[in-house]
């Protein structure tokens, strides 16, 4: 519950401030600019990004291997498109590292524990 507070009220809000401090700065226009740059720029790495990612994945199936690290890779690549294709400044930020692979390969693991916490407490279910 605590984390939609986070994502629902205090970062919109924290980005309601920063286009505030940034048009005051750089001026209106080049605010703007700036958000759309980043929306194209995360689209542009995202789809990049995410086909690399499945090319991976197609890989590791065709050789036998479970896609694990490349499944959570795509995942990153998602969630980090999503991020810079919405506006703000706090969101583009964490949708780059995302798709960075260097970051990402940060956030592996905090992700992986994530899951398995969900499916220790029967959040998420694994169908064989």
């Amino acid at each position: 519950m605590r984390f939609f507070v986070l994502l629902f009220i205090i970062v919109p809000a924290l980005e309601i401030g920063l286009f505030i401090l940034a048009g005051n700065t750089i001026g209106a226009w080049p605010t703007v600019l700036l958000i759309i740059v980043t929306g194209f720029l995360g689209a542009y790495l995202a789809r990049k990004q995410g086909i690399k990612a499945l090319y991976q994945v197609q890989d590791q199936l065709l050789s036998g291997q479970p896609p694990g690290i490349a499944l959570l890779d795509g995942v990153c690549i998602l969630l980090g498109g999503i991020l810079l294709l919405s506006p703000g400044f706090i969101t583009d930020v964490t949708g780059l590292l995302l798709l960075l692979p260097i970051t990402r390969k940060l956030v592996r693991p905090y992700l992986l524990k994530l899951i398995k916490k969900w499916i220790n407490r029967k959040q998420i279910y694994i169908y064989r």
